[in-house]
């Protein structure tokens, strides 16, 4: 399948109306430095760097060569209503040391353009309004227990009845969060979020196969949303907070503390795995509750650890839920319009991106489930891999 899509907008008309965040939009999708783009359309670094700042606009030749470097159509480059790069705060990555710069834009350019593909949805179907409460808590605030008392604050706001959360993909959704998977090629970078002030958006591992692990992501993820709305990125103190949200949200203390093992005899390893199941989380986090409650003393923790690593079971626990939770706002949304006999293509001519990222996009599965569903190698790790191309290009020249 071709990744281009045909529309009928001439580069010049493209040339009046350039938008220079659509460029570094582009450039960052295809995980290009300026300076790569510049080799790839015969240009000088200058030149990309002032197409993208606004002092320079591109000739309709130019445009129509970037849009052939970057796999894009030149109508990707027009103005739209909204520039969500500059309503955009900056996501929360996991870890930083381990992603460079180049990755991180392109992960950042792709959820922009799920917000770009929703927000273009959304003039034909009516999505939830965003309905996330905000509760900052300080990077300074090591003792307290702010992140306990946000995710409180989320299960009375979105009405959670005591006991485990159900589908907490579909409960983001249902609050207008914008949940969606991220392309295979961009694996190596670990669930994110981010708020577009169109919708807080997350985006979530394509290979990451394991329904206990994706949902403390999700919690994980919804604490930055709620708690960290000012606060810098990746930073460790910021990191735990939001493990501590997500713990709450998923294993209220107040009803799973005494649950938890105080010592790691007898019967325990069969009680941890029947309070998987019913919580929905893993035994790694039970366990880690468990200390964190003060039920499980350091020691019985780490060797508990030990033992989770002895049985292979830090990145494969045994568990009986095999299917992960899907995301549905968009892939419903299309449906839909599909079912009123508005074709697919002509909602990516709309939207102007690339077929195969509009459909990743708006995909309830990982873009590997949808092309292959004969193996199950995707669970291994994310491999080690750097920035990629999101699109079927030849790369440039160095």
């Amino acid at each position: 399948m071709s990744p281009r899509t045909p529309t009928t907008i001439r580069p010049a008309d493209v040339a009046a109306t350039f938008d220079p965040a659509r460029l570094t939009l582009a450039r960052q999708l295809a995980g290009l430095r300026k300076s790569d783009l510049a080799t790839l359309v015969g240009k000088s670094p200058t030149a990309v760097t002032g197409w993208e700042s606004g002092a320079k606009r591109p000739s309709p030749a130019t445009v129509a060569q970037l849009a052939l470097s970057l796999s894009v159509e030149p109508g990707f480059f027009a103005i739209r209503q909204d520039d969500v790069a500059a309503l955009s705060a900056t996501p929360h990555f996991r870890s930083l040391r381990s992603t460079t710069q180049l990755a991180r834009d392109q992960a950042f350019a792709y959820g922009q353009l799920a917000v770009d593909i929703a927000a273009s949805l959304e003039k034909h179907v009516e999505f939830p309004d965003p309905d996330v409460p905000s509760f900052p808590v300080s990077v300074d605030d090591r003792a307290g227990d702010s992140p306990e008392q946000a995710a409180r604050l989320v299960r009375e706001r979105w009405g959670i009845e005591d006991g485990p959360v159900g589908h907490l993909v579909r409960l983001l959704e249902n609050h207008g969060v914008l949940v969606v998977f991220s392309p295979d090629q961009a694996a190596s970078v670990d669930a994110y979020s981010f708020d577009s002030h169109i919708r807080p958006v997350v985006i979530l591992n394509p290979i990451k196969h394991d329904y206990y692990r994706q949902r403390f992501d999700v919690a994980h993820e919804l604490g930055h949303l709620i708690m960290h709305a000012d606060a810098e990125p990746g930073g460790r103190i910021v990191e735990d907070q939001a493990h501590r949200f997500a713990a709450e949200l998923l294993m209220p203390a107040a009803q799973i503390r005494d649950m938890l093992p105080s010592t790691m005899g007898g019967s325990v390893w069969r009680n941890l795995a029947r309070l998987k199941e019913q919580w929905g989380v893993s035994i790694q986090a039970l366990l880690y509750r468990a200390r964190w409650l003060g039920r499980l003393s350091d020691v019985s923790y780490r060797n508990a650890m030990t033992t989770i690593s002895t049985r292979g079971w830090r990145r494969h626990e045994p568990g009986l839920v095999v299917a992960i939770e899907q995301p549905s706002l968009l892939a419903r949304a299309v449906e839909l319009l599909a079912g009123e006999g508005i074709a697919d293509e002509q909602l990516i001519a709309q939207c102007r991106v690339p077929a195969d990222l509009f459909r990743i996009v708006t995909s309830r599965v990982p873009s590997g489930d949808r092309h292959s569903t004969a193996s199950n190698s995707s669970e291994a790790e994310p491999p080690n891999i750097g920035v990629v191309s999101l699109f079927e290009r030849r790369r440039p020249s160095v």
